[in-house]
């Protein structure tokens, strides 16, 4: 058998992708589509949502909708399978934060923080997982700080880091399903959401994080590629692993850039 590539024809199946009105989920969403795949999509925000259902085309199934409320997600899924009746990939993208020290966090900041980055990842797969029924392929969106310190982040990066360790544990625990379970680590990926933490969480802006990138800054595309490798067959023997889409700011791990290309620690 050749590979060719036919693998990323995802005609047929059917992709769920939370946090589809902007960002990333929006560009991954754009992705599936034009390979073939049909999607459900939900977020918060309803009118950039109905935006990039638009934009994708074949009338995709849409809800407006708070992940962290497992009712409304139940319903989504619901949804979803008297649609479709299956699911074959589920992108669990949605998450956010706020910029914060630890100690400054509440208690409510907190539930918020934990329900939004984890327990709805949690939410999606309990209400998805009976509707692969010929397998399929779950992608968790994390974040380069499941790696390292996250100071201004320690909550956000703490439930990430739990979503990557979570998705180990299911890809053994789905594997009988033949359900692949992967997570993918963006950095250096310039998102709408950044602009919504403001001056306070930049700590010196693009151009003092550029030289810890060496491939430089990335793009959201640069998300699209790793998500549509892991729904489609060329990723048929991969589980239980995370994709560092990081422009090698994780193998950096603290040396810097100079401007001749050189490295200093």
């Amino acid at each position: 058998m050749v590979t060719d590539a036919s693998a990323l024809d995802l005609t047929g199946t059917v992709a769920v992708v939370t946090g589809a009105a902007r960002g990333i989920g929006k560009t991954v969403a754009h992705s599936l589509a034009a390979c073939g795949a049909q999607l459900a999509l939900c977020d918060r925000l309803g009118e950039l949502l109905a935006q990039t259902a638009e934009e994708c085309g074949n009338d995709p199934l849409t809800s407006v909708m708070d992940v962290r409320d497992g009712a409304a997600v139940e319903a989504f899924c619901a949804a979803i399978g008297e649609r479709f009746g299956r699911i074959d990939t589920l992108v669990n993208n949605a998450g956010g934060g706020f910029y914060a020290a630890v100690l400054d966090v509440s208690a409510g900041g907190q539930t918020a923080l934990v329900n939004e980055n984890f327990t709805s990842v949690t939410h999606f797969v309990r209400g998805c997982v009976p509707l692969m029924t010929n397998g399929g392929s779950i992608i968790n969106v994390t974040t380069v700080e499941v790696t390292r310190a996250a100071p201004g982040f320690g909550i956000y990066a703490a439930m990430k880091a739990a979503v990557e360790h979570l998705s180990r544990t299911l890809a053994l625990e789905l594997a009988p399903r033949r359900i692949r379970v992967n997570t993918i680590a963006p950095d250096g990926i310039p998102t709408p959401g950044d602009d919504d933490l403001g001056d306070t969480a930049r700590q010196g802006g693009r151009e003092t994080y550029a030289p810890k990138l060496p491939l430089g800054w990335g793009n959201m595309d640069d998300c699209a590629g790793p998500v549509l490798f892991l729904a489609s067959d060329l990723s048929r023997y991969v589980t239980g692993t995370t994709l560092h889409v990081d422009g090698g700011s994780s193998a950096a791990s603290g040396w810097v850039r100079r401007p001749d290309g050189t490295y200093e620690p």
